[in-house]
């Protein structure tokens, strides 16, 4: 097992398994946290003996967002700042969606904003019944802007605005009906399921799944790069909005936002 400050990884019978390990914050994503994730997963890549990656959290949550020491730092942060945040969210949904090996999630919990990205980007998503997911940023002033390219493709237009616009939270079935979640599994049996599955996956051609995944990656190409560039700028521009400040000010501050 491989020991990083804020995940643990384990290779065994060809499946890596990362798990999350911030549970005394619900997993809440950091600078890096995201970097480790990141490299974690360009390592699994290229890693012979990894044909399978299963990603989850410790606890109770899989990934609750933004951590809010991150959000309160991104309230005086300079423009460099900014722009550095948004890369890196957006190198490792890359990094997560390019991924050779197939992926799966394994949802544990609170899967929400960027940790509903990480877990709803992955080719396989099995939740608890208790799972819930939102993409929030609205609700305090922010976008969820990166997110939103990916979202879109695989939702639609009508129900990404849904989601994105209202920044309600739902539950593991309506995700499931909705098509982010593939499989809604009892919680004792989370990690049970996600190895038989990943062990199903051992059974298909390493070759053809990649080739697969690339085909299927290259449909999405087609707009993506665009839409994520423009994200970053849009993500960038509402960081430096007065609403940002106030809504992350007001989230901290436990009340209601006062709006211009």
């Amino acid at each position: 097992m491989t020991h990083h400050a804020t995940l643990h990884t384990r290779t065994e019978a060809g499946t890596t398994t990362i798990l999350l390990n911030r549970p005394e914050k619900r997993n809440a994503l950091t600078p890096q946290l995201i970097e480790e994730l990141t490299e974690t997963l360009d390592a699994a890549a290229r890693d012979p003996q990894c044909r399978v990656v299963i990603v989850t959290g410790a606890g109770s949550a899989f990934c609750a967002g933004l951590d809010l020491e991150v959000l309160r730092a991104g309230v005086t942060a300079i423009r460099a700042d900014h722009q550095a945040d948004a890369e890196r969210i957006a190198a490792l949904f890359r990094t997560l969606t390019a991924l050779p090996q197939p992926t799966i999630a394994a949802v544990n919990g609170a899967a929400i904003a960027g940790g509903m990205g990480i877990a709803t980007l992955c080719d396989f998503t099995l939740a608890v019944p208790e799972a819930k997911f939102g993409y929030t940023e609205v609700r305090i002033g922010f976008i969820p802007a990166i997110v939103s390219a990916y979202l879109r493709a695989q939702v639609g237009d009508k129900r990404a605005r849904e989601l994105l616009l209202t920044g309600r939270i739902l539950g593991a079935e309506e995700a499931e009906r909705l098509g982010l979640v593939t499989r809604v599994v009892p919680e004792p049996e989370l990690m049970r399921e996600a190895q038989a599955l990943a062990a199903r996956l051992m059974r298909n051609s390493p070759a053809a799944m990649a080739a697969t995944k690339r085909l299927l990656g290259r449909f999405a190409e087609r707009h993506l790069p665009d839409d994520v560039d423009a994200a970053i700028r849009a993500s960038v521009e509402m960081r430096a909005h007065r609403d940002f400040r106030e809504g992350v000010g007001a989230f901290l501050e436990k009340r209601e936002a006062e709006w211009e």
